[in-house]
């Protein structure tokens, strides 16, 4: 086993053979859309994300179903069109699944990807004077939840879910091409998707390293001002449309980060918001932050430059 658990990577690793490794993820979760085809395409992005940020390639998917025994059958056959719209995008080959009878609707897929294993990005190893860069737009968790209270326009909902079922495999493709260009040197340092912990609750992971393994601990600071956020996110943040989980994160997080005066309390909520296939958070050499950027635009990636790495210190996280 080269990654396992214990720094909340997002995906297992294991060797196979020299020069050969798999990379493991399982993600399902219940609709946080109406439409089921929508939440079928959002499931499978999600669920493939965890391999692209380690740096791998999806190769086969298992799907997870549960489903209410009297259901209609054709919202399944929709969710399930879906996801395989997805799985075909990514080309990723869907070889089976299990379903089960359940009261909640929860769709979802077990991936399984290949990696050269001398070329895995964790979760841990930013470096002090690291530049920090997002893929995507945060503020997926208010949103949806605003749609759940019948509160979010049609526009909103669109860029939200045109956010969700972007997969992470052209910024993931972007991130490789800066790493063969770069002469034998190693300029991305780490690398995670934003998903249900929040940009606050990822970032701590990443700022812990794995001392145990010779990586350090860091401190990561952000701009508030300069992360990008979906459309009516920051109001729905002001208007209060918060899930369980945004507060769940809070609590976890809160006693390791610090806000500066001017972030708004919306803006400071937002930071905790859970985030449903988010985009990728990237700790790259600040030398190569130019050419990460122009990379990620040159394949259409709208790539942020919205903090950066320092030497460990407290509070480990700092929004300004």
């Amino acid at each position: 086993m080269l990654v396992g658990f214990h720094t909340n990577d997002d995906a297992g690793v294991y060797l196979l053979e020299k020069g050969l490794a798999l990379v493991q993820t399982v993600d399902f979760f219940t609709p946080i859309v109406d439409e089921p085809e929508l939440f079928g395409q959002i499931a499978a992005a999600n669920s493939l994300s965890d391999v692209y940020a380690m740096g791998g390639r999806p190769v086969s998917a298992l799907s997870i179903v549960g489903f209410p025994e009297k259901g209609d059958a054709a919202i399944l056959e929709e969710i399930i069109r879906g996801g395989m719209a997805k799985m075909i995008e990514a080309r990723c080959s869907v070889i089976g699944g299990h379903s089960i009878r359940n009261e909640d609707i929860q769709f979802g897929y077990a991936v399984t990807g290949v990696i050269d294993p001398q070329r895995v990005w964790r979760n841990v190893g930013a470096r002090p004077g690291d530049v920090l860069l997002l893929t995507k737009a945060i503020g997926t968790g208010v949103l949806s939840t605003a749609l759940k209270a019948e509160k979010l326009s049609s526009a909103s909902l669109a860029a939200a879910t045109t956010s969700m079922t972007q997969l992470n495999r052209v910024p993931a493709e972007a991130l490789r091409e800066v790493e063969e260009k770069a002469a034998g040197t190693r300029p991305i340092h780490a690398v995670t998707d934003v998903t249900g912990f929040g940009l606050l609750g990822h970032a701590r992971e990443m700022a812990l390293g794995d001392p145990g393994a010779g990586i350090e601990s860091v401190s990561l600071e952000f701009d508030h001002a300069a992360v990008p956020y979906l459309p009516w996110a920051v109001e729905a943040a002001r208007e209060g449309f918060f899930s369980g989980g945004l507060k769940n994160n809070r609590e976890f997080v809160g006693d390791c980060a610090a806000f500066e005066r001017r972030v708004t309390q919306e803006h400071r909520d937002l930071f905790f918001d859970p985030q449903t296939s988010g985009g990728l958070l990237i700790a790259l050499a600040s030398d190569a932050a130019e050419a990460g950027l122009a990379a990620l635009a040159a394949h259409g990636v709208k790539a942020a430059r919205i903090g950066r790495v320092l030497v460990k210190s407290s509070p480990l996280l700092r929004v300004l």
